[in-house]
């Protein structure tokens, strides 16, 4: 199903090929497909390195330190879905190497996680977390992007 999206997907790391920004573009696009909210939907997707993304971390949710995904849903009735999500590229890097996956197939994970929060899932955030709905949806979407 068509849904009416504006996506924009930005490197402000410099250091990703434009392969990848596509295919982080077609993830956000399949989530939004694979969930059809209503109306017209706004998505950003930033990369940011462990510097970018620890001031975001810090400034608006008080952690400190380098996470992977933050989400930003804007919900107005009447209005369109806006969400920005900010990826941290180098713990995308980490983390991929930790699972033993491909960085590229991390990178679709974050941006299908963080998309998915914005149109409203969540999850526990102690041990239950990969039992969760919103992984199991989450994981569906990122095997239909990755075929």
């Amino acid at each position: 199903m068509a849904v009416n999206a504006f996506v924009e997907i930005s490197d402000e790391t410099a250091s990703v090929d434009s392969s990848l920004l596509e295919l982080l573009e077609r993830a956000v696009r399949t989530t939004l497909e694979a969930e059809a909210p209503a109306g017209e939907v706004e998505i950003s997707v930033a990369l940011l390195d462990d510097e970018g993304i620890s001031r975001v971390n810090q400034e608006f949710l008080s952690h400190e330190g380098p996470t992977d995904v933050i989400s930003f849903p804007l919900v107005q009735p009447g209005l369109s879905l806006v969400g920005d999500i900010y990826v941290g590229l180098d713990q995308a890097h980490r983390q991929a190497s930790e699972f033993g996956v491909a960085v590229e197939e991390e990178l679709v994970r974050l941006a299908v996680h963080g998309v998915l929060h914005v149109l409203g899932w969540e999850h526990p955030e102690d041990e239950g977390r990969l039992e969760a709905p919103m992984y199991t949806r989450q994981e569906e979407i990122v095997r239909r992007v990755l075929i």
